[in-house]
């Protein structure tokens, strides 16, 4: 199969020339990489180390003089030869790498044009960007972590805050609960999950999803770490399935039935509560049940019931 054709485009008033070959060599798990173009005041001071990376690997600089305060006009030259390069139909994605969320609408354009888009940018990009590429990479995961910090191109107090806002990673039980959803689809039509499926859907609904992110170099051993899941090799597929739960039913029913004796009626999600605390492995999915309501609505004698506030409330049947 042909290798597929990307534009780089790089923001280099927004990332440090450290980057530029770790960032060449994770597109070569896309493919070619036939456009490579830096944006940036090369009249610049903080432009002299970019200079060294732009002739290393043939990237060819996009000049664009500071006329005004701020970076509009590099923005402005990346995102029009962007849409150039779109209409010329000669590439199948593009790469932006950029911290800055100016970029979200033209990631979203490109991606209504059926272009994949890869991002790249250190922790602080907004969210809204890495959301808005079909991929993301924190660049901070392509480099050695001894390797000397350059100085910061912002100024410090508003890289920190920033920093502080953006520089989470999605929640480890968001991710897990994404997993069995998917593995739980699969086993209702009749079909075993390979990790390969799970990988490629866990960027679908979170492209910045990364397992570096988390301190992992592999997805399998990312999810080996997990309790919820089995990975196993079937000849040259790596598998995951959910392992079975080591709490019986009988033992669950037989303490939420010992709880609502003692309370007569409870919230389900008070009691829910109680029973992750005492069984801390439990998971309705062992059992069959979507959801936690569905599985105490399940047990022979209980009712699940709406209050006044339209909130889920659990009882023994009158």
């Amino acid at each position: 199969m042909e290798d597929k054709k990307f534009a780089v485009l790089i923001d280099t008033d927004n990332i440090s020339g450290k980057y530029v070959s770790a960032i060449l060599d994770e597109m070569t798990k896309y493919g070619i990489s036939t456009y490579k173009r830096g944006y940036g005041d090369w009249t610049s001071p903080h432009a002299n180390k970019w200079r060294i990376a732009l002739l290393e690997n043939s990237i060819t600089p996009m000049q664009q003089f500071s006329n005004t305060t701020g970076k509009n006009a590099t923005d402005s030259a990346l995102i029009i030869d962007a849409m150039d390069i779109l209409y010329t139909k000669n590439v199948d994605g593009f790469c932006i790498v950029s911290s800055d969320g100016d970029f979200t609408r033209l990631a979203s354009r490109l991606r209504e044009s059926g272009m994949m888009v890869i991002g790249m940018g250190e922790e602080k990009t907004p969210p809204a960007f890495k959301k808005a590429c079909s991929v993301f990479t924190v660049l901070e995961n392509l480099v050695d972590s001894e390797e000397p910090v350059e100085e910061k191109l912002s100024a410090p107090d508003e890289v920190d805050s920033t920093e502080k806002k953006t520089s989470q990673n999605i929640n480890k039980k968001a991710i897990e609960s994404t997993i069995e959803s998917i593995i739980t689809e699969n086993e209702n039509n009749g079909r075993e999950t390979g990790l390969g499926e799970i990988g490629s859907r866990l960027v679908n609904k979170y492209p910045d999803f990364d397992v570096r992110n988390y301190g992992y170099s592999l997805l399998s051993k990312f999810l080996e770490e997990m309790s919820a899941f089995d990975v196993r090799k079937q000849d040259s597929t790596i598998m995951v399935e959910l392992k079975e739960s080591k709490i019986s039913r009988e033992c669950i029913v037989d303490f939420i039935g010992k709880e609502l004796k003692r309370k007569k009626d409870i919230g389900i999600n008070e009691l829910s509560n109680e029973v992750h605390e005492k069984y801390t492995d439990f998971r309705p999915k062992d059992f069959g049940y979507s959801q936690f309501s569905k599985f105490v609505q399940g047990i022979k004698g209980v009712e699940v019931y709406e209050d006044g506030n339209k909130r889920k409330r659990a009882r023994y049947k009158a």
